[in-house]
């Protein structure tokens, strides 16, 4: 929702109003520090040649050896006496490793060489702090105090230079870490009816329904007040109008969209839902985010050890489900060529259960990598349950800044390096550019 306030004030030639959901505290990060957007990233030489990256983030530290189970593995059961998923329910994928069965919407995509798994995912000297570790994986920066995020820094560099208000999108109600950057606009949605400039209720009580026009008018005349030869000049009035343009075309684009399968009900699948709304209607998306929360499972993570039941498995459904609703939909729309999904989680869990029949929070973990692009199957090698660290945990085997420079170089057409700020060994999930 956009809504503007009932004063806007001006001073020191700085025009300041509140805009809601769209760019969060943008206009805080330009007073700081607008003078470096210019350097922030120039526009990449390569083009992404209508491509599209959707990002899930899987919040709270998944229990990766719950989600890939190494079923073979006899340490495994034995570290994990009312966790381990039983042999006998696990979905095989290579014979010594099997998704959970709560992942069995999944498995169809597995099965048609359409998903990769991408094992023992970590980085060096890893940090068990959830806030901390987030911050790593999205800005790059192994001390955790990073500012910009990887993809900000390409949607800055190449996306933002084409000017279309929806090439990057969040769905949730806040901009995650990983998209932020000083002088890209990247709208934030929940709920594409309320992505717009609400009208003040007292106006629609008396019947005044031209109210939100003349609201959006009044933004315009607001912004248009900023002195063009001014500071962050550019930025406000970018800002400004892709507020008013997203809010109409997304609009737009919902009433012309139609699902060609029935999303779970879950906030989720809605969200993903939003995703391939902007992508079947051709809003020129490159860069989505949607994130499912709730993996920190100290506590009864499986009540029944069985698989089956219980708050992982549970969310590993919500999962599997909404992703393969969200393809089912696009690929019915003959929407589903250009789009590969990624999946991430700030750590996982560590490899004995807790005394709460829980798991505390550990380092490496699979995540997965989906779309009719990607070269099924498995990617980099599971960790040893028996070469652990010297605090109990499991030491990773493929650093996550090659999975990015993978989606970098392969897909999105971006220089990963530039990116990165480094090389890093990249994974063979999806093909090298032609």
């Amino acid at each position: 929702m956009i809504q503007l306030s009932r004063r806007a004030a001006i001073k020191d030639g700085l025009l300041t109003v509140s805009a809601g959901m769209i760019l969060p505290s943008v206009f805080g990060r330009a007073v700081r520090a607008a003078h470096n957007a210019a350097l922030e990233g120039s526009t990449w030489a390569q083009a992404a040649q209508g491509k599209t990256l959707i990002v899930v983030q899987m919040a709270g530290g998944n229990d990766g050896l719950n989600t890939i189970v190494p079923y073979t593995d006899g340490t495994y059961y034995q570290a994990r006496p009312t966790l381990a998923v039983p042999a006998s329910k696990v979905l095989d994928l290579d014979g010594r490793l099997g998704m959970n069965p709560a992942l069995a919407a999944l498995k169809p995509l597995w099965d048609a060489r359409k998903l990769a798994v991408v094992e023992g995912v970590g980085y060096p000297n890893p940090n068990l702090s959830h806030f901390a570790a987030m911050d790593i994986w999205q800005t790059l920066d192994l001390s955790g105090q990073g500012g910009t995020g990887w993809l900000g820094k390409y949607v800055a560099g190449y996306v933002d230079k084409d000017g279309h208000p929806f090439a990057s999108l969040s769905v949730g109600t806040q901009l995650p870490t990983a998209l932020r950057a000083l002088n890209a606009d990247v709208p934030v949605v929940s709920d594409p009816k309320l992505y717009r400039l609400q009208a003040d209720p007292a106006e629609q009580a008396k019947g005044q329904t031209s109210a939100a026009e003349a609201r959006i008018q009044t933004l315009l005349k607001l912004y248009s007040t900023y002195p063009r030869s001014a500071p962050y000049a550019a930025l406000l009035d970018a800002t400004a109008q892709s507020a008013v343009q997203g809010s109409k075309t997304l609009d737009s684009a919902a009433s012309a969209y139609s699902p060609k399968v029935t999303y779970p009900s879950s906030n989720f699948a809605r969200g993903l839902q939003v995703l391939a709304e902007v992508i079947v209607q051709g809003l020129g998306l490159r860069v989505g985010y949607v994130t499912l929360g709730g993996f920190d499972t100290h506590a009864h993570q499986d009540i029944t050890g069985n698989g089956d039941e219980g708050t992982h498995s549970r969310l590993l459904q919500t999962l599997a489900e909404g992703l393969a609703a969200f393809y089912a939909d696009l690929d019915a729309h003959g929407a589903a060529e250009n789009v590969v999904v990624m999946t991430w989680s700030e750590f996982g869990r560590r490899v004995n259960e807790n005394a709460s029949q829980g798991t505390d929070h550990g380092t490496a973990a699979p995540l997965f990598v989906l779309g009719n692009g990607v070269q099924g199957g498995v990617y980099g090698e599971p960790p040893d349950l028996n070469d652990l660290d010297n605090a109990g945990n499991l030491k990773f085997t493929t650093d996550f800044r090659g999975v990015y420079a993978t989606i970098l170089d392969r897909w999105l057409g971006a220089p990963a390096a530039q990116v990165l700020g480094g090389s890093f060994d990249e994974q063979g999930f999806l093909p090298p550019p032609a």
